[in-house]
């Protein structure tokens, strides 16, 4: 199982570090596929005076700190497609923001890299139309095969599933998603995004952590390839995302039974 946690963005040196820490026995699980998140820059955030990070140079400069520190694979998102070949020298996978996920320029930068491109479904798209993002990274990458879930997993593309638009404020998640984007790519579902409730909060964005545990549980249930979870020490103060994401420790006590639904099915 594929599970991709932490925090939003990168808050600084030390409350990136102390999260990092706090992931290190949740990491060494057995059977866990573990990839550390953080952002360097949060480029669509609700209001321009928002907390974005720290920039591009001094983010992948903290991510590689952890990197070697803890051993992890490491996730980040970009935005530019100028910003893959340097993001990629850290990142072992490049995540393509939710909005972003039509954009040919920065999936086909992403796909000259070698890292794994993990494309987030838009809020705005059908599951099936995510087959056409898929292949724009598989042609880029040189593959001239029909697409199905086996090529994408060999040329190392994911999407992750993490809600749709229903009115204004609010996501759903339509679990007939995943095994729809699953019959053409390794699937990921992100718990703590799916239960955003968009410009809710005025100028930020809104949330429900509490619901994280039911959808990541009937996500398993159907049937997907990893988890994606933002989490931190104390969500009340978090710079960004704070009202969907899920504390530590909630985090660890949620996992063992994820895997025992994952088991079963």
């Amino acid at each position: 199982m594929i599970l991709i946690a932490g925090p939003c963005v990168i808050e600084s040196r030390d409350n990136l570090l102390k999260t990092a820490q706090s992931l290190s026995d949740i990491a060494q699980k057995e059977g866990v596929d573990f990839y550390f998140k953080a952002s360097f820059d949060k480029a669509n955030r609700t209001s321009i005076e928002s907390f974005r990070g720290p920039g591009i140079e001094e983010g992948l400069r903290l991510l590689q700190e952890v990197k070697n520190s803890f051993g992890y694979k490491i996730l980040t998102d970009i935005h530019l497609p100028e910003q893959a070949s340097m993001a990629s020298e850290v990142a072992d996978v490049l995540q393509i923001p939710a909005f972003l996920c039509r954009q040919t320029d920065l999936l086909v930068a992403s796909a000259k890299t070698d890292a794994v491109v993990n494309i987030k479904k838009g809020q705005f798209m059908a599951p099936a139309a995510m087959k056409h993002s898929v292949k724009k990274v598989l042609k880029t990458r040189g593959c001239t095969q029909d697409v199905s879930y086996e090529v994408s997993k060999e040329y190392g593309v994911w999407l992750t599933e993490r809600g749709s638009s229903f009115g204004y404020g609010n996501l759903v998640v339509d679990m007939r998603s995943l095994p729809i984007m699953r019959e053409f790519a390794p699937v990921i579902f992100d718990a703590t995004h799916s239960v955003q409730m968009p410009s809710s909060g005025g100028n930020t964005t809104g949330g429900e952590s509490k619901f994280v545990p039911y959808l990541a549980k009937a996500a398993i249930a159907v049937g997907i390839d990893g988890l994606f979870f933002e989490t931190h020490f104390d969500p009340s103060i978090a710079l960004s995302d704070g009202p969907n994401m899920i504390k530590l420790q909630e985090l660890r006590d949620l996992l063992p039974k994820l895997e025992a639904i994952d088991k079963l099915i």
